[in-house]
């Protein structure tokens, strides 16, 4: 049973803002478990990394301890929970709806939990690879992301499918966007560009 204060305090922990996407708290971003209150008044707050090694961890901690020492805490300890798994299903709606303004295109929802296929295609065009370097042969396949706009022939690399759904502009709205690199300014995130407005943006991966 959650008591009252436990709810309070969880509030306050999942009000900390992330420390890679401040436009982002803890508690939309999913990470914050709950908060347990102990004997004599101890803390303890469950904590679910995006990914192991997350270097943003030790900040996400420290952050979590002083806002609710700042709440007359004495005494917080902050668990890493691995199980269940943190998921980008995870963000909630306010979350969502956050990175959207902020000009990051939300992870897609990947809705029931399973294997997740893979399509790989080469990384250098045929005939075009560099000293060395084998041309790709019938093995491997090219792949061509969804486009709501002209067949576009040119090879991309593969990406997990984990919707089949496109990945919308949050600038523009067009879902008519492709990838230019699989990560951007942290890990969790990948380049795009829309080929409507031809604005690059990032977008939060799923996982």
């Amino acid at each position: 049973m959650v008591t009252a204060l436990e709810e309070r305090l969880l509030a306050v922990a999942g009000s900390v803002p992330d420390p890679e996407l401040p436009v982002l708290t803890l508690g939309e971003l999913g990470v914050v478990r709950a908060v347990h209150v102990q004997d004599a008044g101890a803390v303890e707050v469950d904590l679910t990394p995006t990914y192991t090694g997350c270097p943003a961890i030790e900040a996400m901690t420290a952050d979590i301890e002083q806002a609710l020492r700042a709440q007359g805490v004495g005494e917080v300890t902050v668990r890493r929970v691995l199980t269940p798994a943190w998921s980008t299903d995870d963000i909630t709606e306010e979350g969502r709806r956050k990175l959207r303004e902020f000009g990051i295109a939300p992870p897609r929802v990947r809705g029931a939990a399973g294997p997740v296929p893979v399509t790989l295609g080469p990384i250098r065009e045929p005939g075009n690879a560099g000293p060395g370097v084998p041309s790709a042969g019938p093995a491997y396949q090219a792949v061509r992301e969804p486009s709501a706009g002209a067949p576009d022939a040119r090879p991309r690399l593969g990406t997990p499918d984990i919707t089949g759904a496109p990945v919308p502009c949050p600038l523009c709205g067009s879902p008519d966007t492709e990838l230019l690199s699989r990560f951007s300014s942290t890990a969790c995130k990948a380049l795009r560009r829309c080929r409507a407005c031809l604005e690059p943006f990032d977008h939060f991966k799923e996982l």
